[in-house]
């Protein structure tokens, strides 16, 4: 998938004025949240109007609305550390060839500890050859699960160990969150800001 340009985006930015009542509830609630405060292109405070993949689940509100606290506790009250939450979320980004995903949380991830060459190699499509040996259990658990559809007793064990059964609980569920924020980047052709090399495809089998 090549970087679109911002015009081949399949949604158009709706500014607040446009906004249906609903739309509104969920533009207003996005804005007092906690990822207002975090820096994201796709939430900024005192904005008119939402990034994607906001500004795609806003066509949806009431769903976007329930979504939205799913997200919340997902980025900012998962039981995960944040740095292996945020390496999960590259590992979803690089299974869809989710470019903005990418982008966006490669610097989350970095910011929190991640190895650079880690990011790299994940890029890449490579199993990353210096993982801390939580990040090497985060990888297998989620690698497998999403190209598998299911996880090994040893996978799944080595989560358990670590983080519990809530843990493995968070873990799945970030995975599923941020494949439903690939789906809709990708169905909306959401660009990469200008500059930014975008992730190679990865090759698929039919």
């Amino acid at each position: 998938m090549k970087n679109p340009s911002a015009d081949e985006q399949r949604f158009a930015r709706l500014h607040v004025d446009q906004m249906t009542d609903e739309q509104k509830i969920y533009f207003k609630s996005l804005l007092a949240g906690p990822i207002s405060g975090t820096g994201s292109k796709g939430v900024v405070q005192g904005a008119t109007s939402l990034g994607a993949p906001f500004n795609v689940f806003l066509r949806s509100p009431v769903l976007a609305e329930r979504m939205r606290k799913v997200g919340e506790y997902l980025r900012f009250e998962s039981t995960i550390p944040k740095r292996l939450n945020e390496f999960a979320i590259l590992i979803t980004a690089r299974t869809w060839t989710a470019q903005y995903e990418w982008y966006a949380h490669l610097r989350l991830a970095l910011k929190e500890g991640l190895d650079p060459l880690v990011g790299e190699e994940l890029a890449q499509g490579q199993r990353p050859s210096k993982m801390k040996p939580d990040e090497e259990v985060v990888y297998d658990f989620c690698h497998e699960l999403h190209t598998c559809h299911c996880v090994s007793d040893a996978h799944y064990n080595a989560v358990l160990k670590l983080f519990g059964e809530q843990g493995v609980v968070d873990l799945m569920m970030v995975s599923g969150y941020y494949v439903m924020v690939a789906m809709a980047l990708n169905v909306n052709r959401s660009p990469l800001p200008e500059g930014v090399i975008s992730i190679p495809e990865l090759q698929r089998r039919n």
